[in-house]
């Protein structure tokens, strides 16, 4: 009978991604969300031999940050589309199997990063970026103060569906310059692949042009993934200019 991985056997496994993410936002002191981002970046590169997280402990304060500044710039370019492959020699030569010194590389792979990122966001990052459950695990791995049920419990990844307010982002076009629905829906669709559920614009009448849209994803995630930390991201799509920031529905009590 095959062992059951529990909660605390996965919290151990990621040690190494946690004493990351702490670091990011401790010592380079990084926005928690572009953390996050940059740890999951990082453990999708990691599959296949590169190992890339168990090299990064002993790494100094300095060399991390130029990791950081690598890592974020790939992010960047994710959502970009017809941009040169960024430059990251300290990342490609942490992940010598991955092919990443292709001049084509993201080019032909920016879809399949980025859903893997957001997977990885949506499942075990949920663990590793939970400070309630890592504060548990550290009062408990003596064994001196007995067992904690939650830890011991099986592990299981369990996608929770996030209502679409969580899941979208607020848009808005220059004056005179709007993007048609179907156009931004494409975009993300011919970037990342199967990401987006629809895009809703404003309603107008006559010959008024719409001034801003929602777009809604499928997960959270790519919402992360599109504004990195910062409070308003621009994209081009067919040469105009739109602008993308968190979503907050009209009845919020923030309104």
């Amino acid at each position: 009978m095959a062992a059951v991985t529990t909660v605390r056997d996965v919290l151990y496994h990621y040690t190494f991604a946690r004493g990351l993410y702490e670091r990011l936002i401790g010592d380079c002191e990084c926005h928690p969300q572009v953390a996050r981002n940059v740890v999951a970046l990082l453990l999708w590169f990691d599959q296949g031999t590169n190992k890339v997280i168990s090299h990064l402990p002993s790494m100094s304060t300095t060399a991390l940050g130029h990791l950081l500044n690598e890592a974020s710039w790939v992010i960047h370019c994710l959502r970009m589309r017809n941009v040169p492959d960024p430059p990251i020699p300290l990342l490609s030569a942490l992940c010598q199997d991955s092919h990443m010194d292709h001049p084509r590389f993201f080019a032909f792979n920016r879809g399949r990063i980025a859903r893997g990122v957001a997977d990885l966001l949506d499942g075990v990052c949920t663990l590793i970026f939970d400070d309630r459950l890592y504060h548990l695990l550290r009062r408990y791995q003596t064994g001196l103060v007995g067992r904690n049920q939650e830890l011991e419990a099986p592990y299981e990844r369990v996608v929770v569906t996030v209502p679409e307010d969580c899941r979208s982002v607020f848009v808005t076009f220059s004056k005179g310059q709007p993007v048609e629905r179907d156009d931004i829906f494409n975009y993300f669709r011919e970037t990342w692949g199967d990401c987006i559920v629809r895009v809703l614009m404003e309603k107008t009448t006559g010959r008024a042009q719409p001034m801003y849209g929602r777009v809604i994803f499928k997960s959270k995630a790519f919402v992360s993934l599109v504004l990195n930390g910062v409070k308003r991201a621009s994209l081009f799509i067919g040469g105009r200019e739109i602008w993308l920031r968190e979503y907050i529905p009209r009845n919020s009590s923030n309104n």
